[in-house]
């Protein structure tokens, strides 16, 4: 398999998307949720689309909007069409909906707990057992798992504001993790007491 998960900045990336259907729509929705600026080519445009900022364009402009693009999306049904904004847009970050690996982009499934955002990618042998995946890990997080994600990030600003040595700092955070004191805390949901005596624990440390 040759291909790479990462994780890449959107925020004022130019989306470009060939289409305006279920996944067309779906795409966008993914990107404006993420900051970029989306432009569609296709027949009409959902509300919820028009309400995030998304803009319907003309499929007569699909030149200008591949120029402008710096990601293009090709989720539409007209197959040379799809065939040729594809070709024009080689060298761009390339997402094809229809055949996924005539792109150099792939969009996985993804969805997200709190802080946690997962994706799951099956190198295109089953979308089928993607949804089920995400239905299994998704009933196995709990509440109490994101409540000690944001303890952890609590504690590793503290840590790095006192401790410089990376090794010294993971070790304190196992020792967090691992406190009896500080799990009853995110067992009863006091979140604010934990980051009190996390900080104390902290403190009393930096003082040795």
């Amino acid at each position: 398999m040759d291909w790479t998960s990462l994780y890449y900045k959107t925020s004022n990336l130019n989306v470009f998307i060939l289409g305006t259907g279920e996944v067309a729509t779906r795409r966008a929705n993914k990107f404006l949720d993420h900051g970029a600026n989306v432009k569609l080519a296709g027949n009409n445009l959902s509300e919820e689309l028009e309400v995030k900022g998304a803009e319907l364009c003309s499929t007569r402009n699909v030149d200008e909007l591949v120029e402008w693009a710096d990601l293009v999306v090709v989720a539409s049904g007209d197959n040379e069409l799809s065939d040729y904004v594809s070709r024009i847009a080689s060298d761009k970050l390339l997402n094809r909906a229809d055949y996924p690996y005539e792109g150099n982009v792939i969009v996985p499934t993804s969805f997200k707990i709190g802080d946690i955002e997962i994706s799951i990618f099956t190198n295109g042998k089953s979308p089928l057992m993607a949804r089920q995946l995400r239905k299994r890990i998704q009933s196995i997080i709990t509440e109490e798992d994101i409540l000690e994600i944001e303890l952890q990030d609590h504690a590793r600003s503290l840590l790095k504001e006192s401790i410089d040595d990376q090794k010294e700092r993971r070790e304190y955070l196992y020792r967090i993790f691992e406190d009896e004191k500080i799990n009853e805390f995110i067992r009863n949901n006091q979140i604010d007491d934990a980051k009190v005596y996390i900080d104390k624990l902290i403190g009393d440390c930096s003082d040795t």
